[in-house]
């Protein structure tokens, strides 16, 4: 694929070069929004980044106007920055990643933004969580590595035992280590704070392992975007796999639900649940391109989920009502949230270099 091409999907100017270095690879929401385009029900899909405006969703906006939560928006001090994982950290300031200027950065709740640079070039930073030893852990797509940085900025690296697994997703385990998912080598992946790795490979062949969560249940829990289905692991290394009713699910995003389910956002244009035991209910939001991505639980006990291309966010009660809002800026590429000290939900804008900051 060509530069050009890869720098205009990944929503960023014309003239930004590429980083040096580095084999391009399309980067996941470039990847499974093509693969959904292929799908007779989603052929409208826009995957060009950012998308253009639709004319139909104009009336729509109106509407969900009267009814939007308070919604702020602040920039990035580098552009491009392409924000992907966010987390609330345990300094009371907000966590994220900057997949294109290859750093991680830190904002106040009042909006004060100090970034740090990994040591790498080019290691394209994806998600980010807490660790249970204080430190922010976070996963490096393109250099191999699973990152840390501590609330000072200190950052140590861990390269991973497969070359070319692309680390994606990753959250803290019921045993205080750190798991995530290769993405590439088709693998779960577990971390210790001190840096021991174990990689565990999937039933499935090319099931493309999103994110992943913490489940109710004492596993954990992980999209197969591929495999249009959801699967878990135990902290021993024994996984279960479970396929969603509909043919073209995407899930992507996941998180635990007030109700004790498992909730994901799936491509597909649904936000659904599944119970631990494998019961899945599936709720469609408006639009059925609107390629829901990042979800998490909110501070109402709903669960909230970004809808990358429409450029919404949507809450949905564990009954399934979903409500959409518009985000201020159009084609901002709203991509993941977490819940911020301050009970605000904070959002990354992937195609404008900017965080939302949503108060329910």
């Amino acid at each position: 694929m060509a530069v050009a091409a890869l720098v205009l999907a990944a929503g960023l100017p014309a003239s930004a070069s590429a980083p040096p270095d580095r084999p391009h690879h399309a980067r996941p929401w470039v990847k499974l929004c093509l693969t959904l385009k292929r799908m007779p029900g989603h052929r409208h899909i826009r995957c060009n980044y950012p998308p253009t405006p639709r004319r139909e969703r104009a009336a729509m906006r109106l509407a969900e106007a009267r009814r939007t939560p308070t919604i702020n928006e602040i920039s990035i001090p580098t552009s491009p920055s392409t924000p992907v994982g966010i987390t609330a950290g345990p300094d009371g300031n907000m966590w994220f990643t900057e997949n294109y200027a290859n750093k991680i950065g830190k904002v106040t709740t009042g909006g004060v933004f100090t970034e740090y640079s990994l040591p790498t070039a080019d290691s394209q930073p994806a998600h980010i969580v807490t660790g249970p030893d204080g430190a922010l852990w976070f996963t490096e797509a393109t250099n191999n590595k699973i990152g840390k940085i501590t609330t000072s900025g200190t950052i140590t690296e861990y390269s991973l035992p497969t070359s070319n697994a692309y680390p994606w997703g990753i959250t803290v385990g019921p045993d205080d280590n750190l798991w995530f998912t290769e993405i590439d080598a088709n693998k779960i992946g577990k971390i210790t704070t001190s840096g021991t790795i174990t990689e565990y490979s999937l039933p499935t062949s090319n099931a493309y392992p999103a994110l992943i969560t913490a489940g109710p249940d004492g596993n954990l829990w992980f999209t197969q975007s591929l495999a249009a289905g959801v699967a878990k692991i135990t902290t021993g290394g024994s996984i279960t796999e479970y396929t969603a009713p509909s043919q073209d699910a995407m899930p992507i995003g996941i998180t635990t639900g007030a109700d004790g389910n498992l909730w994901y956002a799936d491509g597909a244009g649904r936000i659904s649940s599944v119970t631990t035991s494998g019961t899945f209910s599936e709720y469609a939001v408006t639009d059925s391109n609107s390629f829901p991505w990042g979800i998490t639980l909110g501070p109402d006990d709903n669960v909230w989920a970004a809808l990358q291309v429409s450029g919404d966010i949507a809450s949905a009660t564990t009954s399934g009502t979903i409500s959409e809002y518009a985000l201020p800026t159009s084609n901002s590429g709203p991509f993941q949230l977490a819940v911020g000290p301050d009970d605000n939900l904070w959002v990354t804008e992937d195609y404008i270099d900017q965080l939302a900051v949503v108060t329910p």
